[in-house]
């Protein structure tokens, strides 16, 4: 299916504008948007733009919004997706920011938010299983993952080491270790 500039903005704009957590939890509707529904990416690009705009600096929403909208439409395409994207968010942020003072200390409101938060943990958390699968996460190499996160939990390692050492690990393996077909 081809898109359209005002194609693209609205659909990172409807993507912004329903989801709650950041980024991460735009996985799922990111991918059912732009891979299943609108045919725009195959899978495999899809989860390669996804580990792209998780190694770049910045926001990880605008990144991945960019890097589609990008290999869509080159630099326009990437201009409307991340307006898309960050629009909703600056103007939540805005009303929040003008109205905040008069609704901090209501119950309702704060209960609100405590029910989200578990929610968003979900969309955070549902994610990774769908990535795991995709990246060929087996039982036999699961054990890296769950040490990365381990050691950037646990130890406060940063997660630029964390990168750097599963790709020499990678490197190492596929180069020595891996038998040959």
């Amino acid at each position: 299916m081809t898109s359209n500039y005002w194609t693209l903005f609205r659909t990172f704009f409807k993507i912004g504008i329903v989801t709650f957590g950041g980024g991460y939890a735009m996985i799922p509707l990111i991918e059912e948007e732009v891979v299943n529904k609108n045919k725009w990416i195959k899978k495999d690009d899809f989860i390669d733009l996804l580990a792209i705009a998780q190694s770049c600096p910045g926001v990880f929403a605008i990144n991945i919004s960019t890097f589609i909208g990008y290999k869509l439409k080159k630099t326009p395409g990437a201009i409307f997706s991340t307006f898309g994207a960050a629009l909703p968010s600056f103007i939540i942020i805005l009303l929040i920011a003008m109205f905040f003072k008069k609704f901090e200390d209501n119950e309702i409101v704060a209960s609100c938010f405590a029910g989200i938060r578990p929610c968003v943990v979900a969309l955070i958390a549902a994610p990774t299983f769908t990535l795991a699968k995709s990246a060929h996460i087996s039982w036999t190499n699961c054990w890296i993952p769950i040490a990365g996160a381990l050691a950037i939990y646990t130890l406060g390692v940063n997660p630029i080491w964390i990168i750097i050492a599963a790709g020499i690990g990678g490197y190492i393996y596929g180069k020595f270790i891996k038998p040959t077909e």
